[in-house]
C-alpha cells in the first residue's frame, strides 16, 4: 500500500505534539495561533475564502471591525503567510487581499470551527442560560 506524503508525516507530527512545544511559553506557534483564532482572524480568513476582496469590502463584510483592527489583523495574517496583499500602482490606490495556498488551508480549518459553533449555538446558549440561573 502506497503512503501519501501527508500520512508519512503523521508519526513525526504526533511525536512533535507529544513534546508539547505549543505549551512552551516561548513557542512561536502561540503567536500564530493568536492571529488565526482571534475573533477578527477567524472572520477575515472565512471572508477571504470567498475570494479576493478590497479593504473596504472586507470592512463591510466583517461587520463591527474597526479600520485599525482590520489593518492590524490583515498585517498579522500577511506576516504569517496566510494573506497576500496586492497593491496596484493607480490613483487613488487600489489594494486587494486574497488567501495564499497556506491561508486557504487554515481558512478551511477555522471555517469548520465556525460552522460547528453555529450548528451548536442553541446548545451553547442553553448552557449559558443554565449557568446564569
Amino acid at each position: 500500500m502506497h503512503q501519501t506524503n501527508e500520512n508519512a508525516n503523521q508519526p513525526a507530527l504526533a511525536a512533535l505534539m507529544r513534546r508539547g512545544e505549543l505549551f512552551s511559553e516561548k513557542c512561536p506557534s502561540r503567536e500564530v495561533l493568536k492571529h488565526v483564532t482571534s475573533r477578527w482572524g477567524v472572520l477575515l480568513l472565512v471572508a477571504l475564502l470567498g475570494g479576493t476582496h478590497r479593504f473596504s469590502e472586507l470592512r463591510r463584510k466583517v461587520n463591527g471591525i474597526s479600520e485599525k483592527m482590520l489593518a492590524q489583523t490583515l498585517q498579522w495574517l500577511e506576516g504569517d503567510g496566510f494573506v497576500e496583499r496586492i497593491s496596484y500602482p493607480v490613483v487613488p490606490p487600489h489594494v486587494e487581499y486574497r488567501l495564499t495556498p497556506l491561508g486557504e488551508e487554515i481558512g478551511e480549518k477555522v471555517e469548520a470551527l465556525a460552522d460547528w459553533i453555529e450548528v451548536k449555538l442553541p446548545e451553547i446558549l442553553a448552557a449559558q442560560r443554565r449557568k446564569g440561573e
